[in-house]
């Protein structure tokens, strides 16, 4: 029984935890050297794919601190950021100034929307992410409706360049020329040549030294609590499902700031589909780093974002090179993206499994 416990719990972190890292670094040694790019151009675009999605991946930390695994739910953050964004465009507010207004539009929304997803998993426990999952889909066809047929005829919308040609709607592609960089570029830096969007990565920082100090607070530690034992929690007097939804709610508007950092830096709005793989691209980062379904930290948010965004980076030109076409890397990073998830989920389960057999053998031995 105990080697089985011992294969259970620390193989299982093993593979989840160093090996995936691992493996990616090995991915990147091959790759680097396949795809021809020089360690400026790389260094440079690690740096503004770092600015430009940390916060993000950040967003997931605190569900997982509170037992609810990986939010796939923070989909919805990023679709309020992205209401907040077409807003300020309509109005015609430019830089900082606009940044700012996007974030006052769409914080109610994405608090709004945090509430409702974590009031509708407190009713899945257990099933968070899955449920999660499929919530972000039927989210995402209200969000649908509103921008497709809700803004023009129901929610003024002025600019004619917004607006599709039959008078309502939202274009495809928004342009946020007028907002662009404008955080990236508030602070001009550069390091050997190499531009750095240093008020981005402050605002990161601050974020990080947020998460650590947020761990010891009250709330943190009750978070903590119920992560480990709801029922524990509960018995020590723990308000087990207000502080479910106090941590979504939290992740939901730290994706809605996230999303509005990211499209700020691309400088185009895709309307019907910037959101829908930022979860999915989020997650598998974090886990690239090294985190699980049950553990992560500010660490493996930048492991995984500088792995995974290496492997984008360098896996089209490295399959070109390879086979004479870069789709084979657009195909590789697809399978990457959701083949990592799968595993995190499987590993977890089969974690989850494991630990219902000790327990189940610990009974019996009481008993």
């Amino acid at each position: 029984m105990k080697r089985r416990n011992l294969f259970g719990k620390d193989m299982i972190g093993h593979i989840s935890g160093a090996a995936v890292p691992i493996m990616f670094i090995l991915l990147s040694i091959i790759g680097i050297p396949l795809s021809g790019y020089s360690f400026s151009y790389l260094a440079q675009e690690l740096l503004t794919r770092l600015g430009r999605d940390s916060f993000l991946v950040l967003s997931l930390l605190i569900p997982i601190i509170a037992g609810m695994g990986l939010n796939f739910g923070m989909v919805l953050g990023a679709m309020a950021g992205q209401i907040g964004l077409i807003f300020v465009t309509d109005w015609g507010v430019g830089g900082l100034g606009g940044i700012a207004l996007a974030v006052l539009i769409s914080t109610p929304l994405a608090v709004l929307l945090g509430y409702m997803t974590g009031a509708i998993l407190n009713k899945a426990k257990g099933r968070e992410m899955v449920t999660g999952f499929i919530l972000a889909f039927f989210i995402n066809g209200l969000y649908q409706l509103a921008v497709l047929y809700g803004m023009g005829p129901v929610i003024p919308i002025r600019s004619s360049a917004l607006v599709l040609s039959r008078g309502y709607g939202i274009r495809n592609a928004v342009n946020l020329q007028s907002i662009r960089q404008s955080m990236d570029k508030l602070i001009p830096l550069t390091v050997a040549g190499l531009k750095v969007p240093l008020a981005t990565y402050i605002l990161i920082a601050l974020f990080c030294l947020f998460i650590t100090w947020f761990r010891k607070t009250k709330i943190g530690q009750d978070m903590r609590a119920v992560g480990q034992d709801m029922a524990v929690a509960d018995s020590a007097g723990i308000p087990v499902e207000r502080t479910r939804i106090v941590a979504i709610i939290i992740s939901t508007v730290l994706a809605c700031y996230g999303q509005i950092i990211y499209l700020q830096n691309i400088g185009t709005l895709n309307t019907y589909n910037s959101h829908d793989q930022v979860g999915m691209y989020s997650i598998a980062a974090l886990l690239i780093g090294g985190a699980t379904v049950s553990r992560a930290n500010v660490s493996n948010v930048f492991l995984g974002v500088t792995l995974f965004h290496l492997m984008f980076i360098v896996s089209p030109a490295a399959g070109q090179t390879l086979i004479g076409s870069a789709m084979l890397g657009e195909y590789f990073r697809v399978f990457v993206c959701y083949g990592i998830i799968a595993i995190a989920l499987v590993l977890h389960a089969w974690k989850r499994a494991e630990d219902r057999k000790r327990e189940r053998a610990a009974q019996r031995l009481g008993g």
